[in-house]
């Protein structure tokens, strides 16, 4: 890099903001102490207007240059998970069970890089709507900000995110048209009956044993139910029933999950995981009771936006660097919420291969902040190509 490049100038101090959030993590809802500090770095960058409390902890900085009646919007995301850390780094987490273990310490800190670049270089005409979301881990607080009249107060005709994606080759970008994260759709179910001594099971009903039933047969949904050449997969998580060594309990519970990219799936799902829980139940003589929630749609980048992410990953790395040609995965993503209501882009950034527990939501995830140069090049890129300054004319 160039000596008088601001950006190489600008990564330690990006760097240091994310080892400060790192440190102090907040889970969805809570991010006070996260909030305040990206407000108080947008005020201090000279932003047009700071907007905070959205959905309760988002942040919306407003940066305006030129005439330009045109706006965009950039997002990251302010909490962290309910994890206990066991990366040792100096910045390791100074509350117990919370962690940055996603990595949206890394994109606030860029998206407040980008913003401080930006507030300097005032290389675009028209707006730029610097989001800085709450709970996006399960919480869905994209879609909160949105219910609190995010895009009535701050209209934008796209939206953009970024997120670091082990497994994708480090210097790339991977983006496509369509969907790239899958829709999430999670339900609890009880099976309860009578129960009995485990040495006169003839005298209650058995709930495990129709739990362990419905394990196995609810994966006919996946294997017989639909497509094979679609996407689909369901998981169970949990199952919690008993105390007692020599009980057979009265009630088994379980949560599962739902993943997909075909909306239409929600309702199929439900239909048909209802009718095996209430089939297992009959033939048990139980009753089931199932609590089907339907959460997440699948993140579907729009056609325009994703030309526009391309158009901005190329020109910093390199065509040969930009992925557009690979399987979308079924995690999910409550930006979601975001391009579904006003179109964009979603774009992973690659940081390489990596273990289980160093992975997204592993114990031992670290963000690599060899990726803080790109990210910042890529939202300068993209706020100059999206929103062009206007060219003077020369008279003749």
């Amino acid at each position: 890099m160039l000596h008088n490049d601001p950006i190489a100038a600008l990564t330690d101090d990006v760097i240091s903001w994310r080892h400060h959030i790192h440190a102090n993590p907040e889970l969805g809802f809570q991010e006070f102490e996260t909030a305040r500090f990206v407000a108080e770095k947008l005020r201090d960058f000279g932003f047009d207007e700071v907007h905070e409390g959205i959905a309760g902890t988002g942040v919306v900085g407003v940066l305006r240059s030129g005439t330009g009646k045109r706006a965009i919007g950039f997002r990251a995301e302010l909490d962290a998970l309910p994890v206990m850390e066991k990366a040792y780094v100096p910045y390791i987490s100074k509350k117990e069970g919370v962690m940055h273990a996603c990595g949206h310490d890394g994109h606030t800190a860029m998206l407040l890089g980008a913003a401080k670049l930006l507030s300097e270089t005032r290389s675009f005409d028209g707006t730029i709507y610097f989001i800085f979301q709450p709970a996006e881990e399960n919480e869905g607080g994209s879609m909160r900000m949105i219910e609190d009249g995010l895009f009535d107060r701050f209209p934008v005709e796209s939206a953009f995110a970024v997120h670091n994606w082990p497994g994708v080759k480090f210097g790339t970008i991977a983006t496509r048209v369509g969907p790239q994260l899958a829709a999430v759709d999670n339900f609890e179910l009880s099976f309860e009956g009578l129960g009995s001594h485990a040495a006169m099971p003839q005298l209650g009903d058995d709930p495990i044993l129709a739990a362990s039933a419905f394990v196995q047969s609810v994966q006919r949904v996946v294997s017989r139910s639909v497509d094979p050449q679609s996407s689909l997969v369901i998981s169970i998580t949990q199952i919690h029933g008993g105390n007692v060594g020599n009980i057979v309990p009265k009630k088994v519970w379980l949560q599962g999950t739902c993943r997909f990219f075909e909306p239409g799936f929600s309702d199929h799902c439900e239909k048909v995981i209802s009718l095996i829980a209430e089939g297992i139940a009959s033939a048990h003589s139980l009753t089931a009771k199932l609590d089907y929630k339907k959460g997440y749609p699948p993140l579907v980048n729009t056609p325009e936006g994703t030309a526009q992410a391309i158009r901005a990953a190329s020109t910093v790395l390199g065509a040969e660097n930009v992925t557009t040609d690979f399987a979308g995965s079924l995690g999910c993503e409550d930006f979601a919420y975001m391009v579904r209501a006003v179109g964009g882009c979603y774009a992973w950034v690659g940081v390489g291969d990596v273990g289980p527990s160093e992975g997204l939501h592993g114990d031992k995830f670290v963000f690599n902040d060899a990726i803080v140069p790109t990210v910042l090049r890529y939202w300068q890129t993209l706020a100059e190509q999206v929103l062009p300054l206007q060219t003077q004319e020369v008279a003749a």
